[in-house]
Formats: C-alpha cells, sequence, structure tokens
C-alpha cells in the first residue's frame, strides 16, 4: 500500500526504497499495449513508468478490496482513464493486483485489468 501511495504521489525515491533490486512488475493483457508485459529489476520498472505516463493518463483509482495473507496482498478496485495516443477515455473497468514483499520491500507487482476496454480507447482513430 505504501508503494501504492508513493506513486499516487509521484515519490520516485520513495517508491525506489519500496521496491526490491530484483523486483518483477508484470501487466497482464494486450500485447499490443506498450504497458503490457514483464519488466525485470527497478531500472526497467522506473523506464516502464514512464512509458506509461506517456501513454495512459489515470482518472480514477479506488481500492475497493484488500487482502493480505503473509507476504501476499491481493487489492480490487475501481478505475478509469485516458490513452494519450486517441485521446479516448475507456470507460470505468475493474482491476485486481497482486503483489508481494519480502524484508519490506515489494519483490512482484502483477496487475490485471480489462485490457480489451483499454486496447480499443488506445487504437480508436
Amino acid at each position: 500500500m505504501a508503494l501504492m501511495g508513493a506513486m499516487g504521489g509521484g515519490d520516485m525515491g520513495a517508491m525506489a526504497d519500496l521496491m526490491a533490486d530484483d523486483m518483477v512488475w508484470l501487466n497482464a493483457g494486450d500485447p499490443t499495449l506498450p504497458w503490457i508485459g514483464p519488466r525485470d529489476g527497478k531500472e526497467e520498472i522506473f523506464a516502464f513508468l514512464g512509458v506509461f505516463s506517456e501513454n495512459f493518463q489515470t482518472t480514477k483509482w479506488e481500492n475497493t478490496d484488500v487482502l493480505a495473507v503473509g507476504d501476499t496482498v491481493a487489492i480490487f478496485g475501481d478505475m478509469n482513464g485516458i490513452t494519450t495516443k486517441s485521446g479516448q477515455e475507456i470507460g470505468d473497468f475493474t482491476f485486481a493486483l497482486r503483489a508481494k514483499v519480502r524484508d519490506g520491500q515489494v519483490v512482484l507487482w502483477n496487475g490485471f485489468e480489462d485490457s480489451f476496454a483499454v486496447s480499443q480507447a488506445y487504437d480508436a482513430k
């Protein structure tokens, strides 16, 4: 949750402190979207976040449920956004996120979203 807060606030220093050096960031979905796929390690993840922010503007992010067991957390919620390629709003959709923590740092960030709706908005003419 702290990493999510740091991301929302744009605090890159706090993000780096909360990320393990070998962290894996995986967004599942349509592979034609530039932010879908695995990113390994902080350097790749920070480069990916730049690509993501150039292509997607989050306009809504609401966590509705958070479940934690041991080193694993699952977060479910609602979001919306605009793809900058088309300027099209996606419309509200649900997301799920699975994260794993080791020694107080995130080692896995595995996001699931309605990539079909996102892809439709991204590729709209």
